[in-house]
């Protein structure tokens, strides 16, 4: 996509109020969820009964019942029966995943326009039964007389008939994303203080951006929610330092400078030169590049801190610096997380030693940094983040003009997506 020609585009996008899980969402199922959101962006940018190019749209917490999940929205939407779609999953970077592919598809003309976008709800979980459970019932569906089901009855143990609920803990080192930023910020030298002061700064802005209608054309009523349900315009310090340790006893993370379990989806409309001009609709800015990194953390390396290598990889591929960038969307699964990155990226020796660097990538100006809030304050429903994220900074540079902009997401198995966009 470094070529200018046949650039690809974020044309627009769309999504429902973020919600924590177990509230305003409880009993909505991911796929109503994930077509809100494709219904909200047909609506708007008038696609009904078109037949898009492909459609990629994820979910970390899926269903072996959704298996077809994407195909399955699309059925259900406004969209021309005949448009493909796709399953994708790369953790918390799904969603911008889904941006990439199509856009690279696009940039090659294999598809002139597409949507992507993702789905993630705690309150629709994917509950399996155990594994004992599980074998006694293959095999009792290959029994076939009475007398051997009755038989295979009888391997049946109590403790076989607990539900396995999935959870999001690392399956090589057995702890939560919680945990190991925890080691991060101690490693880092983050205080509680600091996070607390950085998850404030991303519920004001947040705040601010509703206050001045900026989601107005982003964020699509549902369920009788307006805006995401998260969000806090009476945050305040002291309230943030008596919140409990959620990870740990002695740590600094808590509920408050940490992203909650949410459910949410997003989603993006993604078109080449041609496929702007086919839908009629100006860009609002063109996807330049993106790149995925990963770190060894089994060894030791910080979970979260993948990002630092892939925006590193990123900046020198295009010649650029920090200084090139007028707006930061930092993915804040935690607010350690963020200034660990923030920090790592200032210091010599891991530029150096870790992203094989001559020296630090720099300082970032926080002012240019989640200017309207982000998952602290918003929410993160895993899949559907990296769509949110876009869909606002596309936004961003098309009220600006002649900016650019920088992704960075952080997502579970120690790995990490950077983009960057620039104005048209």
């Amino acid at each position: 996509m470094k070529s200018n020609k046949n650039q690809v585009y974020v044309l627009g996008s769309a999504r429902i109020p973020f919600a924590k899980s177990l509230t305003n969402y409880v009993d909505v199922s991911r796929q109503e969820l994930m077509v809100a959101s494709v219904n909200a962006l047909i609506e708007r940018y008038k696609l009904q009964g078109i037949r898009m190019g492909d459609v990629a749209l994820g979910a970390v917490m899926n269903s072996s019942a959704d298996f077809n999940l994407a195909r399955e929205v699309i059925l259900s939407t406004a969209l021309h029966p005949e448009t493909p779609a796709y399953n994708v999953q790369r953790a918390c970077g799904t969603g911008l995943e889904t941006i990439w592919q199509l856009a690279l598809k696009a940039h090659v003309g294999a598809i002139n326009h597409g949507i992507a976008g993702g789905v993630d709800t705690n309150s629709d979980l994917p509950i399996e039964v155990s594994p004992g459970l599980q074998k006694i019932l293959v095999q009792l569906n290959k029994a076939k007389t009475l007398a051997e089901r009755l038989k295979i009855f009888t391997r049946l143990r109590l403790s076989d008939l607990s539900p396995k609920t999935p959870v999001i803990d690392e399956p090589r080192t057995k702890l939560s994303m919680g945990k190991h930023c925890e080691l991060m910020v101690k490693e880092w030298k983050i205080s509680r203080e600091e996070q607390d002061e950085f998850a404030m700064a991303s519920h004001m802005n947040g705040v601010e951006a509703y206050e001045n209608g900026f989601y107005e054309d982003l964020v699509i009523p549902f369920q009788e929610l307006k805006q995401d349900g998260i969000l806090r315009s009476d945050i305040a310090l002291d309230k943030l330092a008596k919140l409990k340790p959620a990870f740990n006893l002695k740590g600094s993370l808590t509920a408050g400078n940490s992203s909650p379990l949410t459910d949410g989806s997003a989603c993006v409309l993604v078109a080449n030169e041609e496929g702007a001009m086919t839908l009629g609709l100006k860009p609002l800015a063109k996807i330049v590049d993106v790149q995925v990194a990963a770190v060894d953390f089994v060894q030791g390396a910080g979970l979260l801190m993948a990002p630092t290598k892939a925006v590193a990889q990123l900046l020198t591929r295009n010649n650029l610096t920090f200084s090139d960038f007028d707006y930061f969307e930092i993915h804040e699964a935690f607010a350690g997380q963020v200034l660990c990155t923030l920090k790592a990226w200032e210091t010599e020796a891991y530029c150096r030693d870790s992203l094989g660097l001559l020296s630090a990538l720099g300082h970032i100006d926080r002012t240019k940094l989640n200017t309207v809030g982000s998952s602290v304050a918003l929410g993160h429903p895993f899949a559907a983040t990296g769509a949110r994220i876009t869909g606002t900074l596309a936004k961003l540079l098309a009220q600006e003009g002649t900016k650019r902009g920088l992704i960075s997401i952080c997502t579970a198995g120690g790995m990490g997506i950077a983009a960057i966009l620039e104005s048209v």
